[in-house]
């Protein structure tokens, strides 16, 4: 399931087609999803312009010059592509073509005020499309944590936000409550790059009095820094994640522990073998011997 800089990477491919353009029409060619389809999602977009595409932790948000905003959620193997025809700069190469698997299509006219499909592709229909309320809420997205980018992530909230806790730093990591958008990948990175064990009680990073650790601080750093990098190489492409224009996340080819079981870490000076454990049913790779 694409995490965080995964979705980023696509509202940026997105983002330069549809901002700012005014919706024709969209056509659904099946009534649901991973849930049902709004029924009236095209008549309730129809000549409304879109004002800003953005994101909520893994989820792709559209605010209109009118109405509720709509969340979109690309699942497990869910995409989209822009098929612009001559235009200009146009993205066109897709991950798949295959028309059964093309669900929803949001016909658009741009900012040149020419002729935009954005498709939106799922084999698995595992993603959806909903409208929240008129004041922008939804249960989706109600209760979300702080976003991992930004100066906001820093060691004095990660020790606020763990603080007192005997969970495992890396289940702690992934509560969305806490942090939204992280996931399994970049928790695991983002460890390495600190040099904490996933096994490590989240309380650790906080104080008796509450105060961040240098741990803390260290773990911020590094979670700040492995997503920026994951954005900067368009995210990784792990079985069916591609970004808007087709084109594959090249950040797969740089990760340290995340499925390298049994390889040499890649610290300098570190002379560990990538271990792999399974928490809370999913799979763990750190390396025992420079994650302490």
């Amino acid at each position: 399931m694409p995490e965080l800089p995964e979705v980023e990477t696509v509202r940026r491919g997105l983002q330069p087609a549809m901002e700012g353009a005014r919706v024709l029409s969209v056509e659904t060619r099946r009534p649901d999803l991973r849930f049902p389809l709004p029924l009236d999602l095209s008549a309730r977009l129809k000549g409304r312009q879109i004002v800003s595409l953005g994101r909520r932790a893994k989820y792709l948000t559209m605010e209109f010059d009118r109405g509720p905003m709509l969340i979109c959620h690309l699942g497990m193997s869910g995409s989209f592509r822009i098929d612009a025809g001559d235009a200009p700069g146009a993205f066109h190469n897709a991950r798949s073509r295959v028309a059964a698997h093309d669900h929803v299509v949001f016909h658009l006219n741009d900012s040149r005020q020419e002729a935009v499909q954005v498709i939106f592709n799922d084999p698995r229909r595992f993603g959806f499309m909903l409208f929240a309320d008129e004041a922008g809420g939804h249960k989706m997205l109600d209760g979300l944590g702080v976003e991992p980018t930004g100066n906001t992530l820093d060691g004095d909230l990660l020790a606020a936000l763990f603080r007192g806790k005997k969970t495992p730093l890396k289940a702690a990591l992934l509560d969305q409550s806490l942090i939204a958008g992280l996931g399994n990948i970049y928790v695991a990175e983002a460890l390495w790059r600190a040099g904490l064990s996933p096994r490590r009680g989240a309380g650790s990073l906080a104080t008796a009095s509450g105060k961040a650790t240098e741990r803390a601080r260290r773990l911020a750093g590094a979670i700040r820094s492995v997503i920026a990098d994951a954005i900067e190489a368009g995210g990784s492409t792990l079985r069916d994640y591609a970004q808007a224009d087709g084109s594959l996340g090249y950040f797969q080819h740089q990760f340290s522990v995340y499925d390298r079981e049994g390889e040499a870490c890649r610290k300098p000076g570190c002379h560990g073998t990538i271990s792999r454990i399974v928490q809370s049913g999913r799979s763990t790779f750190y390396c025992p011997v420079c994650q302490h």
